[in-house]
Order: structure tokens, then C-alpha cells, then sequence
């Protein structure tokens, strides 16, 4: 059907989803009970509501920074998984041999992932509201940063599972790259707060960009320029989707 395999895309695509969702206690409601426990364990913490951060309460400042990492935890551990354990049982066969382009493998799987960030997101979020208030005021970027989380994750997740040759190395992955950027990011604080010199460290981390913007959208303040939170966000998924359509053009750690 023209220049793209569309049914073959499709049946990549549902495969992908309809793996996620067999398990759905997994990976829908286990990340809302985790995220719940986070949200618990800093309002004990740390004062609830009787703390303001950036002019709002805390639990509202917190909020949006726990939906953006359900979302990125599950995106990147979707895609990561599915390649890394195809590879081991040896049947990413099954997902080279079909006539897909490079382009169509990278979205195929890519999709997928992100598609399980986003319903994450949108569980964790509906799950938070009878704790924490949370007042959509920017819905576009909203949408815009939480889709471009999701994916940003999982072409990641995608990337990390073609380099990865066992469990351990895409757990290196998770511990090294995505849990450290994430909690450096702001999600707990306002980096306003913080040193001059890590203030502007923190704006060379994508993930901040992601977190910034979809705070924005629920509570109004940004700590960093939005613009430039627009423009890195598609520039690093432009980077990562060129990187993972080489791996797959090349076979990559995929071809004997």
C-alpha cells in the first residue's frame, strides 16, 4: 500500500500495546500505586500544602513532576523490554524478516512505548486529583510535553534495548541515565532555588525541559524559557529517532 507498510506498521504497533495491556496490574496499576506512595511519603515529609513552592502549594508543584516521571519510567521500560527479551529468546526475528524500513521498525516500537507513557500519565493523573488539586491553565502544552516525554523515552528505551546484550546492561541504563536525570531535573524542587552554577547545568537536561513544560500547563510557572523547552524537547527526539533508525538500518548488536 505505497511507500509504507501499513498493515505491517499497524500489526507492530497493536502487538506492542496489546503486550503492555495483558499485563495491565504491571505496568498501569503498579506505577499509580508507586506514584502514590511518592506523593504520600513527601507531603509527610515535607509539610503538604502548609509548603509553598513558586507561589503554589507543594503537593500542586509536586504533582506534574510525578505524572512526567510514571511517564517516562514506563515509556523507556516498555520499549527497552521488549527488544532486549526478543533478543535473548531469539525471535527479533520475527520483527526483522517482515518488509519494514528502518523508519517503520523505530515507529513501530516507539509508538508502542509511548503509548503506554501516556495512558500511565493519564491514570496517574485522574488517580491524583482526590489528593491534589490540579488546574489545567496550558492544555496544549500539557498534551505537547507529556506525548513528547513518552516518546523521548521510548525511542531511549529502543535505543538502550538494541545496545543491550543482558538484563544488566539495560538496568546500567535505567540506574545511570534516566533515574539520575530525573531526579535531577527539578522534579521535586524548583532549581531556582538552587546554586547559580547548577541552575545552569540543569538546563543542559532534556528531562528538565520535559518536567518544566508540563508544569506550566498545569500550574502556570515555568523555570526555565518555554520556547527553548519546545525547541529542545523536538530536537532531542529528532536525534534519538535518527539513532535508532541507524541501529535498525545497520542491525546494530540486531544481526549476527
Amino acid at each position: 500500500m505505497g511507500a509504507v507498510n501499513w498493515i505491517g506498521l499497524g500489526t507492530l504497533y497493536m502487538r506492542e500495546v496489546r503486550r503492555f495491556m495483558k499485563v495491565y496490574t504491571q505496568t498501569l496499576v503498579a506505577p499509580v500505586v508507586t506514584t502514590l506512595l511518592f506523593l504520600a511519603i513527601f507531603s509527610l515529609a515535607l509539610g503538604g500544602s502548609t509548603r509553598v513552592v513558586a507561589g503554589v502549594a507543594f503537593m500542586e508543584f509536586l504533582a506534574p513532576g510525578l505524572i512526567v516521571m510514571a511517564i517516562a519510567q514506563n515509556a523507556f521500560a516498555n520499549t527497552s523490554s521488549s527488544i532486549l527479551i526478543s533478543k535473548i529468546q531469539g525471535n527479533i526475528i520475527d520483527s526483522l524478516m517482515p518488509p519494514f524500513t528502518a523508519h517503520e521498525l523505530t515507529f513501530g516500537f516507539a509508538m508502542g512505548g509511548a503509548t503506554r507513557g501516556v495512558a500511565v500519565g493519564i491514570v496517574v493523573g485522574l488517580c491524583m486529583t482526590p489528593f491534589v488539586t490540579l488546574e489545567v491553565q496550558h492544555p496544549g502544552f500539557i498534551v505537547y510535553h507529556a506525548v513528547m516525554a513518552s516518546v523521548m523515552l521510548s525511542l531511549l528505551g529502543t535505543i538502550g534495548g538494541i545496545w543491550s546484550e543482558k538484563f544488566d546492561h539495560i538496568a546500567a541504563v535505567t540506574n545511570f541515565v534516566v533515574t539520575p536525570l530525573s531526579f535531577l531535573s527539578g522534579t521535586f524542587y524548583s532549581i531556582q532555588r538552587l546554586p547559580e552554577a547548577v541552575q545552569i547545568a540543569a538546563h543542559f537536561n532534556p528531562f528538565f525541559y520535559m518536567i518544566d513544560g508540563l508544569r506550566y500547563g498545569f500550574i502556570g510557572h515555568a523555570d526555565g524559557s518555554l520556547t527553548l523547552g519546545l525547541l529542545v524537547m523536538a530536537a532531542v527526539n529528532a536525534g534519538l529517532w535518527a539513532l535508532s533508525t541507524w541501529m535498525f538500518a545497520t542491525g546494530y548488536k540486531l544481526k549476527a
